[in-house]
């Protein structure tokens, strides 16, 4: 099966959300686009090993394994970094796209220097459709 990379339109969601933290820059390593606060990944995104189009992530202890269980069709540990933590999603079919906002967020909270999150809190994206500023209902957690 041939590598079924994310759409311009999936990357261009996933950019947007990622892009909208503070000090975060997109850089294509291995060919593929990941996200970073001050050189620090915090999201890759490209094909899975069984070639469809997928994200990876930093989870909290104990979320990678309680999502894949909820999930095993949506939900995967990644190549190289399930290890040590990180929860991959495919973003074929449809994708909830609050459910990833609040993926990269705490991701990004898990990377970012803690200085930089008390000086200035990112924006709770998965609250508003990006680009819209439009309230979504936020997600019971």
């Amino acid at each position: 099966m041939g590598a079924r990379y994310p759409t311009a339109k999936i990357l261009g969601r996933l950019r947007g959300i990622c892009l909208a933290f503070p000090e975060t820059e997109e850089i294509e390593t291995w060919g593929h686009p990941t996200y970073r606060i001050r050189k620090k990944i915090f999201v890759g995104c490209g094909a899975a090993e069984d070639g469809r189009p997928q994200m990876s992530c930093k989870a909290p202890p104990g979320e990678q394994q309680a999502l894949i269980a909820s999930n095993p069709d949506r939900f995967f540990v990644p190549a190289y970094v399930g290890s040590k933590g990180w929860v991959g999603v495919y973003l074929d079919g449809a994708v909830d796209w609050a459910e990833i906002a609040e993926l990269v967020e705490e991701s990004y909270r898990m990377t970012a220097p803690k200085r930089l999150l008390s000086a200035a809190p990112p924006q709770r994206i998965g609250d508003r459709r990006p680009g819209t500023g439009r309230d979504r209902p936020a997600r019971p957690r």
